[in-house]
């Protein structure tokens, strides 16, 4: 079978569009463009896919706004152009996805939201909602207040994190490079497309190039970095030009379109040898027989009800181990609620944690997705 299957079937992606594309080298949004490429992104979600854009282009916009023809180099006026750009931005995709009858949501991310337990939580819960409710999440580095040098390819990065938080089964990043080439195809003429590799094989390193200029500053070699991280939850990505007709159709339809990057294995197997490998827990959680029948056969989540106790102290969020009566453990996972809120829930059916809590984030207390059996 062959590895292009995978975008055909797959139901949530996240795609990224850079800079060069969105504003046209830097003139200023390119309207008709991005109008083509919600066209295709909303031919996608008609046929069953969830879409996460990660959008680029609001310094350049701004800087279009403002009438600045060359980038500035304070952080100030990098941070003062992103926030004059972010209105024409986030305001041209609202009035392109109308078109198509979607509403969409704008989320600003910063690197420390997504390494912040707590804060990355929300945030996945905030796009999880979202794309519950049909809308597409349109995401960017929120360069208003970072405090690092906005650089370029920066949401290569956000846009492989932002896989993972949503749990992408992959990551398309649009380009003005037709993809991956096996050398620069600046000054070499025979150079050939690379058409498909894992995206751990060393010598895409060589490949991506480290000479000055777009692809060795910050192109190809930070979309490799991205599709590294993306691979770490079993997401493929795939890099490839943008102003190819109908790419994305393309991609979906199995051709032989950019540079398609595999993880060494699917989604799942990845997600759940992350967990097993966790060695520290920071509570324990005793279950009843229902419970441990329900998880090691039919491979359902962990519900309140079927909790005779909770030890610890620990987060939403953190490791805890599944233990049976006699001690020993059967499962560990991701918990979805506090340590007291825990135990406030536990033995209790889920249709009373609002009366228990006066909220719910979750009826699981463990979703299955984020346990594992041991």
């Amino acid at each position: 079978m062959s590895e292009r299957l995978r975008i055909r079937q797959a139901r949530r992606l996240v795609v990224k569009i850079g800079s060069a594309l969105l504003t046209n080298d830097g003139k200023g949004l390119d309207v008709p463009a991005l109008g083509g490429w919600v066209d295709q992104i909303a031919a996608l979600i008609r046929s069953g896919v969830e879409v996460v854009v990660v959008s680029s282009g609001s310094v350049a916009e701004g800087m279009s706004r403002l009438g600045w023809t060359r980038r500035p180099e304070q952080l100030h006026e990098l941070q003062a152009a992103a926030a004059v750009g972010q209105m024409g931005l986030v305001q041209t995709w609202e009035a392109q996805f109308k078109r198509h009858d979607l509403h969409s949501g704008q989320v600003l991310l910063t690197h420390d939201d997504l390494s912040d337990r707590k804060r990355y939580l929300n945030a996945r819960s905030t796009l999880r909602a979202l794309l519950d409710f049909g809308v597409v999440p349109i995401v960017n580095e929120n360069d208003t207040v970072v405090t690092d040098e906005i650089r370029f390819g920066d949401n290569d990065t956000l846009g492989a994190l932002v896989a993972n938080l949503v749990e992408a089964d992959g990551l398309i990043i649009l380009t003005d490079q037709l993809g991956l080439f096996d050398k620069d195809p600046r000054s070499h003429s025979d150079a050939q497309l690379v058409t498909e590799r894992r995206a751990s094989d060393p010598a895409l390193d060589v490949m991506a190039g480290g000479s000055a200029g777009a692809l060795g500053r910050g192109g190809m070699q930070t979309k490799l970095r991205a599709s590294r991280l993306a691979a770490r939850s079993g997401a493929f990505t795939v890099i490839v030009g943008g102003r190819i007709d109908n790419v994305i159709q393309q991609l979906q339809q199995g051709e032989p379109v950019g540079t398609l990057l595999l993880p060494e294995q699917g989604r799942s197997a990845a997600r759940k040898q992350w967990l097993a490998s966790h060695l520290q827990t920071r509570g324990r959680l005793t279950l009843d027989a229902g419970a441990i029948q329900v998880l090691c056969k039919g491979g359902r989540s962990l519900l309140p009800v079927g909790v005779k106790a909770v030890a610890g102290s620990f987060r939403r969020g953190e490791m805890v181990s599944c233990i049976d009566e006699a001690g020993r453990e059967v499962a560990r996972g991701l918990i979805n609620y506090d340590a007291d809120e825990a135990r406030a829930i536990a033995g209790r059916s889920s249709d009373r944690i609002v009366e228990v809590l006066g909220y719910i984030s979750d009826e699981e207390l463990i979703h299955r997705d984020n346990l594992v059996i041991v």
